[in-house]
């Protein structure tokens, strides 16, 4: 019986549990106001940003970096639209470019002279009587030949003109009219120190791939004004002045300075940088890049010699922000093995190009272009397979004898823009060539899914 009583009572207590819940319930809806439903639900908070999607990075071009044509190989490569590094080997560290190095001249050029600057070569009134004095002013461009003739560099400034200039003006003058010019005295003080680079091998001078660089001389040196590659002259600054005073009627030569504030009786000037720089590019004067080097150190105030180049490209190039540690200027052309710059250098530069900065888009529109245009269109440049890409690589070729190199953008099959710097040094050879573009190639198939292994 005990049992019965105590589920009875179990009975009766949960009945009033509940009879008091339902009361409670009953209480509080019949006091609180139950909330109106909104006719524009509330949306959830979602982020603000989704994350980046991760590049697959498995695209390899170890085999082609390994190719034993490549010699001891420097190389960096660098997505533009990043800045990230897909790929280096020793890219940090500063060497030898070869022609490359006319991309950094044209670079430090543009910054401190801008695409306008001319060369301007100039006569003055003498001192003494009959005398005018023919002042080098740089111009590598000028010419002997005849008015209307022009040169690998297009239209550029004549000698003929300047002599007629001067001849004008001294029979102008009521004091000189009618009589003889009988000495011009030669001042090309506007460049200093030795004429010729000692890193260099003579051999350069013969072969016909650069001449000295003075501050007065006529076809940048050349025994033919339109050929890329002809013999160079010994005495650039002889042949100009003898043809200048042969033109004024076959008066002396003498070596001197012009005196200050003499009256100027005739000027000619070059092409503008930005006109030169095609010939420069394109085809890789070595003349016009050193000249164009000698005029950046001049207008930085470094100097006027092949001594002044290291201090003045560093304050040239400050302006693109590119850090230029280690970097060592011999020469604007890149003939010396004693220059080091970086290929980490050269992809900051070959970026900012690619963007246009600055006047830079000067240098992209002047590259060479593959199976296009200039030093790689040549026939033994991105031939065969590597021809795929033709038209989508913008580089500047360079060769010494210790090295060939390349360096510029490939714009990838994925159209990713790859700034790029190769260096294939030591015991290389011709065929070094074949092996860059292959290893080229290799980057404009991998794209943004390069590998840095």
């Amino acid at each position: 019986m005990r049992r019965r009583e105590t589920l009875a009572a179990g009975i009766v207590l949960a009945s009033l549990v509940l009879g008091l819940g339902a009361g409670a319930l009953v209480a509080s809806t019949s006091t609180v106001a139950m909330p109106t439903p909104s006719s524009t639900p509330t949306a959830r908070a979602l982020p603000t940003a989704s994350p980046a999607p991760i590049a697959l990075r498995a695209c390899s071009v170890e085999a082609l970096s390994s190719d034993s044509r490549l010699g001891s190989m420097h190389a960096r490569v660098r997505n533009i639209n990043t800045g990230e590094v897909l790929l280096d080997r020793d890219g940090a560290t500063p060497n030898r470019t070869a022609s490359v190095m006319k991309v950094v001249t044209s670079a430090a050029a543009l910054a401190v002279l801008g695409p306008d600057y001319r060369f301007t070569t100039r006569v003055l009134r003498g001192s003494d009587p009959g005398t005018v004095v023919l002042v080098g002013g740089g111009d590598p461009t000028l010419t002997d030949l005849p008015s209307g003739a022009t040169t690998i560099f297009g239209p550029v400034a004549h000698l003929d003109d300047l002599a007629a200039q001067t001849m004008a003006s001294w029979n102008s003058d009521p004091t000189t009219a009618g009589t003889p010019i009988t000495t011009v005295l030669v001042d090309t003080s506007r460049y200093s120190g030795p004429d010729w680079n000692p890193t260099w091998n003579t051999k350069e001078l013969g072969d016909g791939t650069t001449s000295k660089v003075t501050a007065l001389m006529v076809n940048t040196g050349r025994a033919d004004p339109n050929a890329n590659t002809s013999p160079r002259d010994e005495d650039p600054v002889g042949r100009a002045a003898q043809a200048f005073a042969s033109a004024v009627g076959g008066a002396s030569i003498v070596m001197g300075s012009a005196s200050a504030g003499a009256p100027v009786l005739g000027e000619v000037s070059s092409p503008t940088i930005a006109e030169m720089l095609p010939q420069i590019l394109l085809y890789s004067d070595n003349t016009a890049a050193d000249v164009l080097a000698f005029e950046t150190a001049i207008a930085v105030g470094a100097g006027n010699n092949f001594d002044a180049l290291a201090s003045a490209y560093l304050v040239a190039l400050a302006s693109y922000g590119i850090d230029t540690t280690g970097m060592n200027v011999v020469d604007g052309s890149g003939l010396s093995d004693s220059n080091a710059v970086s290929p980490e250098f050269l992809t900051q530069l070959f970026a900012r190009i690619w963007q246009r900065e600055a006047n830079l888009g000067l240098v992209l529109d002047n590259l060479p272009v593959a199976r296009v245009k200039g030093s790689l269109a040549y026939s033994d440049r991105f031939v065969g397979d590597n021809a795929v890409v033709e038209g989508r690589v913008w580089a500047k070729t360079g060769w010494i004898d210790s090295g060939y190199t390349l360096g510029g953008i490939v714009q990838a099959a994925d159209d990713t823009p790859l700034a790029f710097a190769i260096y294939a040094l030591d015991d290389v050879d011709a065929s070094a060539k074949q092996a860059i573009d292959a290893w080229v190639v290799g980057l404009y198939n991998c794209g943004n899914q390069l590998a840095n292994w």
